[in-house]
């Protein structure tokens, strides 16, 4: 029988295989990566070929967390994804691959990934 962690990364692991697939023929795109915990969520874009992260944004930088009521709901998620997405166009990046790293395209999850398409991100 398997526990919730191993359905977790099997998840996980299925993501990671899809993105290597992609990054194998040619669309290979810088990773949109997230975690999220039960007070927080971060994101971050990472260059694969180089191990570097590009840009990083979450609930816990002091600018945002002032604006925020409160760091664990879909509001705080939303506000995330505009503000990654504001700092990776300053980066210059627009596309990019998302990696939801084996949580379910829900709730915050999905909301992360709304909020960084409106800030001006592809995928």
């Amino acid at each position: 029988m398997l526990t919730n962690k191993d359905k977790f990364a099997r998840r996980k692991q299925r993501v990671r295989t899809r993105l290597a697939r992609l990054a194998e023929t040619g669309k290979g795109r810088l990773r949109l990566s997230i975690f999220r915990s039960s007070k927080h969520m971060f994101a971050q874009i990472i260059d694969d070929t180089k191990d570097v992260t590009v840009v990083m944004a979450s609930t816990m930088d002091k600018d945002l967390r002032k604006s925020l009521k409160t760091t664990a709901n879909k509001d705080a998620a939303v506000a995330v994804g505009k503000l990654l997405a504001e700092r990776a166009i300053k980066a210059g990046v627009k596309q990019v691959a998302f990696d939801r790293a084996g949580y379910l395209y829900h709730g915050r999850v999905k909301a992360l990934a709304e909020g960084a398409r409106e800030g001006g991100l592809e995928f």
